[in-house]
């Protein structure tokens, strides 16, 4: 587990990493398990993506992220989901609240 996506999300920090090819900022939501591998819900806010426009809900496989950086700038919270619920999960390790 990490430790620094845990603080940000109880902390309500941005972050910002790079996965994917590009460099990504974004508010942290869910981090667990789910399918066996280790994932992040985030709401990327700023950065570039291949797979559309910004803001944008994203699942983020975590061990293709790298540069991590815990940002001063916090988020309010939860928000809501297109579809009204994320996804599910195996396993959540933190939830924003």
């Amino acid at each position: 587990m990490n430790q620094q996506l845990v603080n940000a999300i109880r902390n309500r920090k941005m972050i910002e990493f790079d996965c994917g090819g590009h460099h990504r900022v974004a508010e942290p939501h869910v981090y667990g398990r789910n399918g066996g591998a280790e994932q992040l819900l985030v709401h990327q806010v700023g950065g570039g993506s291949s797979s559309g426009g910004l803001p944008e809900w994203r699942r983020v496989d975590v061990p293709r992220m790298s540069g991590l950086v815990t940002l001063d700038d916090t988020f309010p919270g939860p928000r809501p989901s297109p579809s009204g619920q994320h996804s599910r999960w195996d396993e959540t390790y933190e939830i924003v609240i």
